[in-house]
């Protein structure tokens, strides 16, 4: 698990943050199976980040904890749900960028990302791969670039929807890449790579939980990471600006959120428990093989940089032209 030293101070920070008071008020938790909604469609990042979270929090707490894909309308939907349930920790969101683009996006959001919601954690992160099939002729990024120079609006990227964060994603990668490129929404992230797989587009700005898999196994080739640095779980892959394209750099980032109204020693509680989990050495090496970085960090900081990327985006879809729906 890649995890700087200030993060783990971050995580140890978090798992001790329970005062006994705190613990006793959210000490009976839970009294039921758990409901996790993921408001993007199975196969994605964010699907299987909650998955994994799911599963530790299952054996932590010895009950289950149910995964609820609930897509539509760019997150929104699944957000609604979870924004309307009740607040008592039984119902809890795991989204991903996406939720923090909705705002920019939709003039009547199902739910307010930032007054509807009580933030728990920024649970990893990390970058994508510039990915193509292994029909384009292209073995770097600097390749690639100049096939879409030489037939300019013959090559197409797909996302997981109009104005997901895999959508401005490759927005962002093609006006820094300056080039005419299509775009071929899908249902989900799954059956975008799905698409990228069979040829139906050639390339692909994605998140490496959903296409490190498939490189690993050479059904896809990985031109480049989106990262400032190069990551250890790929570490043959150079960065966009090692690879020809300087000042491109885009992550991914997972959290949890509850409905807002959940009690502050709940939340706290269900930190500490996912603080404590992400540093277990089966649960790490799960978020490691999907080319994650940990950080559970604490509802104040994760509330904090909520707010910061909403305003980012609202400048990004101002920039790409998108008109709000």
């Amino acid at each position: 698990m890649r995890i700087s030293a200030a993060g783990r101070a971050v995580v140890l920070a978090g798992i001790l943050a329970v005062s006994p008071a705190m613990s006793a008020a959210a000490g009976k938790f839970p009294e039921k199976p758990v409901r996790m909604v993921v408001p993007l469609a199975p196969g994605g990042g964010s699907d299987i980040v909650g998955r994994i979270v799911a599963q530790a929090l299952a054996d932590d707490w010895g009950q289950p904890v149910v995964v609820d894909n609930r897509p539509g309308a760019g997150g929104t939907l699944g957000n609604g749900i979870v924004a309307r349930s009740a607040p008592d920790g039984h119902t809890v969101l795991v989204s991903s960028s996406t939720m923090a683009i909705g705002p920019a996006l939709y003039k009547n959001p199902s739910a307010d990302v930032l007054r509807d919601f009580a933030a728990v954690t920024l649970i990893a992160d990390q970058p994508s791969i510039i990915a193509v099939n292994g029909r384009v002729q292209a073995k770097t990024l600097s390749d690639l670039l100049a096939l879409f120079k030489a037939q300019p609006g013959q090559y197409a990227f797909g996302s997981a929807g109009n104005g997901t964060a895999s959508h401005l994603a490759n927005e962002l990668f093609r006006l820094n890449a300056k080039v005419d490129v299509m775009h071929v929404p899908y249902k989900s992230a799954g059956l975008a790579i799905t698409g990228l797989l069979s040829g139906e587009i050639q390339f692909m700005v994605t998140n490496m939980a959903t296409a490190l898999p498939q490189v690993r196994a050479g059904r896809l080739q990985g031109l480049a990471v989106t990262s400032a640095k190069r990551v250890p779980s790929a570490p043959d892959l150079p960065t966009a600006a090692e690879a020809g394209l300087p000042g491109f750099e885009y992550t991914t980032w997972y959290g949890m959120l509850m409905p807002a109204g959940t009690p502050r020693a709940l939340v706290s509680r269900v930190h500490a428990d996912i603080a404590r989990q992400t540093v277990d050495p089966r649960v790490a090496e799960r978020f490691s093989g999907q080319g994650l970085t940990v950080h559970a960090s604490a509802p104040r900081e994760f509330s904090k940089y909520l707010a910061g990327e909403v305003a980012r985006w609202q400048q990004v879809v101002a920039a790409v032209g998108i008109q709000k729906q």
